[in-house]
Order: C-alpha cells, then sequence, then structure tokens
C-alpha cells in the first residue's frame, strides 16, 4: 500500500463536473492499493496517517496532528502510484491490486479513517477525476 499524503489548505475532487469531495486545511491522500495488501496494511497506514505531526505550532515548528488542527482527509484512489516505468515508455501496473480487491481495501481505508472521527471525504473510485488543491507548504510524504 502507498499513499501520498500532501499537506492542504484545500483540495476538492470533481468528477462529470460534480463536486464528490472537497475538504479545507487537512490531508490530500492519493492512496495506491497493491498486489498482496490486506486489511492490516490498511490500518497500519491510516494509523500513521491519522498521527502524523506535520502542521506547525505556535513556534511555526512542525509539531501537530490532523486532529489537533481539527483538518480533514480527501482521500483518492490512485493505482497509478504502483507504476513501474523501469523498462520502455509505457508504464506497467501489474504490483497494482486487481480492481475489486483495490475497491474494497479503498473502502475499508476510508472507513477506517472515518471511524477515528475524522472528517473525510472521497474521490470516486475507477472515475476520470480532477483533483484540485491548494498545497500548504509544499509538504508531502509517501507513506508504504
Amino acid at each position: 500500500m502507498r499513499a501520498v499524503i500532501q499537506r492542504v489548505s484545500s483540495a476538492s475532487v470533481t468528477v462529470d463536473g460534480r463536486v464528490t469531495g472537497r475538504v479545507g486545511k487537512g490531508y490530500l491522500v492519493l492512496l495506491g492499493v497493491g498486489e498482496g495488501d490486506t486489511g492490516e496494511d490498511c490500518r497500519r497506514i491510516a494509523d500513521k496517517l491519522l498521527r502524523l505531526r506535520i502542521f506547525p505550532d505556535e513556534n511555526d515548528k512542525i509539531n501537530l496532528s490532523l486532529a489537533d488542527v481539527g483538518g480533514g482527509l480527501l482521500i483518492v484512489s490512485q493505482f497509478t502510484l504502483y507504476a513501474d516505468c523501469r523498462k520502455g515508455n509505457r508504464p506497467s501496473f501489474t504490483q497494482a491490486a486487481k480492481p475489486d480487491t483495490a475497491e474494497r481495501l479503498y473502502e475499508y481505508f476510508v472507513e477506517y479513517c472515518k471511524g477515528s472521527g475524522t472528517h473525510t471525504e472521497t474521490g470516486v473510485v475507477g472515475a476520470d477525476m480532477k483533483v484540485e488543491l491548494l498545497n500548504d507548504g509544499p509538504f508531502t510524504v509517501i507513506l508504504e
């Protein structure tokens, strides 16, 4: 499982001209599910994500978590995080989980995050999504 976490001032996802998810201060999470990933992987990554301290405190020290700042999550499924570009010019996605498994684990991840009490919104799995964000920092972290 791979998660690209971007600290944002705001972010949104639009599908077919309709906003499906929007957050203010918080994280935009691009989530890729790999072959062999499990519910335990979802919980491990989500727990780490929810505890990350990457917001500045009153002394401008990176010391506050999502909960500390009352931030939200916008979680977007992105199988392309498993692109293998080592051979040729066309990426291979053989390391990405099959669509039904990926969607099931993505939904589990989302529900797990919602269960933490964190405001959580999503994109639409498999859709052509337009993602807009105002990256704060910029600050981007990758979890595997």
